[in-house]
């Protein structure tokens, strides 16, 4: 049975065009890999229901799955309008992570005053590989905080991203993904049951899918 935060999240994103599918006409991402996907979830913020909606079930992953932390972060800069949306609501300090220090002034990695924070849970908007979401844990760490665990609004549910997560013991949580974004695409009718097979196998190789188009 599909969750039905999962669910109705994922049409929202189709709704709002913050998810594409052309499996026909695929997009190139930045890494050379042909896609059938382009997500872009900062397009969530100009639509106040549905970032409402995601902002509660945000607040809600969190304390039901981790506790209350001492502060909430984000990777920057896709998750930083959501995490600080999410602190405000939950009443708690916000910082958030840069992909590399910055290379003047100050020269920080996290942005925010970090001195009596010792636990947070780390924003993320978007998973792939989970690469750029894992530096962010590595920074937070380095600065003798404890990530409690990390939450993300979608999820590829690439298999690499799993292997690195568990790699670090970063518990992450994702409100939807890939697998239920399909099936809601075919429900809704927002793109053919033909097109399932090439969806599914994109997932589970991507690199190979991009060659063979």
């Amino acid at each position: 049975m599909i969750d039905e935060t999962a669910s109705n999240i994922a049409e929202f994103l189709l709704q709002i065009k913050a998810i594409k599918l052309e499996p026909e006409t695929p997009f190139t991402w930045a890494s050379g890999w042909k896609s059938p996907i382009y997500c872009d979830n900062r397009i969530v913020l100009s639509h106040p229901r549905i970032r409402t909606y995601i902002r509660q079930e945000l607040v809600k992953a969190i304390e039901r799955n981790y506790g209350r932390p001492d502060a909430i972060a984000a990777v920057a800069t896709g998750a930083i309008a959501q995490g600080a949306l999410v602190a405000e609501s939950m009443g708690l300090p916000f910082v958030y992570v840069r992909p590399e220090p910055k290379q003047h002034g100050a020269r920080n990695q996290i942005e925010g005053d970090i001195s009596q924070i010792r636990s947070v849970i780390v924003i993320e908007d978007l998973v792939s590989t989970g690469k750029s979401s894992i530096k962010a844990v590595e920074a937070l760490r380095e600065a003798k905080i404890l990530v409690k665990g990390m939450v993300c609004v979608f999820n590829y549910g690439f298999e690499i991203a799993r292997e690195n997560f568990k790699a670090v013991q970063c518990p992450l949580y994702s409100l939807s993904n890939y697998d239920v974004l399909i099936q809601k695409a075919i429900e809704t009718k927002y793109v053919s049951a033909n097109h399932l097979k090439s969806l599914q196998s994109w997932r589970k190789d991507p690199e190979k899918w991009g060659s063979s188009k």
